[in-house]
């Protein structure tokens, strides 16, 4: 089912397709930088109930990502981290507090299921720790998804799958299934996977921690390439403290509140 986009469109609307797409040219819709997004986030908290209590995990985050910005969140394991990746990526709601992507509010209480899946497919890409690829399909098809779901031509999509992976230097993989790739090629299919649809911001959660640390580099640098060529905001969480320093700025994270921020 093809999703419904929510009316009144969000203003400078990055749910419309590129130009590039509309006449045509898929090639370019690749190549096309659409500008990194500006997300502010606002008081944010998130509880979770459980055996009758309530436990508070994100408690009254503030802080923002400007167009085209790398950063990182480092902190120990259960700070917080991964859940706000979840509701910056809009597959949690909040409890409070809010977030604003190019100074809309991004209110998931009003926004129906549809018009969320939506705006996450058009504007936000993931990269998880562990690939989530579809083992039945070839990396090209699993690139490919994406578009699929938004209901493009199949042709676009092969083009488009067929553009970034060949970039991310898969172009003589691309009829292997997962199983037939090394975990570094997994991920860079992950990664081909959400960049399909050029999305405005990139959140990535742990995505070189079960890599060995060679690939583990390769797969660092790729995402600074990425950021100078695109133009794309980025957010990783990350335990690699290598990786935090190169970011442009480092966001530290303790009982699920930012208690330091460097750059």
């Amino acid at each position: 089912m093809t999703p419904a986009i929510s009316s009144p469109p969000i203003p400078g609307s990055p749910m419309q397709p590129p130009s590039a797409a509309a006449s045509g040219d898929v090639t370019g819709q690749a190549r096309s930088t659409r500008g990194g997004a500006h997300v502010v986030v606002r008081d944010l908290t998130k509880n979770f109930s459980h055996g009758g209590r309530v436990l508070p995990v994100l408690r009254g985050i503030n802080f923002e990502l400007r167009p085209g910005e790398i950063a990182s969140v480092v902190g120990a394991s259960g700070a917080g981290k991964s859940t706000l990746l979840h509701v910056l990526g809009m597959l949690d709601a909040p409890s409070a507090g809010s977030v604003s992507f190019d100074g809309v509010d991004l209110d998931v209480t009003t926004m129906s299921s549809a018009n969320q899946a939506a705006f996450r497919n058009r504007e936000i890409g993931f990269v998880f720790q562990f690939h989530h690829l579809l083992p039945e399909f070839t990396a090209l098809e699993n690139a490919m998804m994406p578009g699929l779901i938004m209901r493009l031509p199949r042709r676009q999509c092969l083009e488009l799958a067929r553009a970034i992976l060949t970039r991310l230097g898969l172009g003589d993989r691309l009829d292997h299934r997962p199983g037939e790739l090394s975990g570094g090629e997994q991920q860079r299919v992950a990664l081909a996977r959400a960049l399909l649809l050029s999305p405005r911001l990139l959140l990535a959660d742990e995505p070189t921690g079960n890599l060995d640390t060679k690939t583990g580099r390769e797969m660092h640098a790729l995402f600074f390439e990425l950021n100078r060529e695109r133009g794309m905001t980025i957010l990783i969480v990350t335990h690699n403290n290598e990786l935090a320093a190169q970011t442009q700025r480092k966001l530290r994270m303790v009982d699920g509140v930012i208690v330091e921020e460097q750059g």
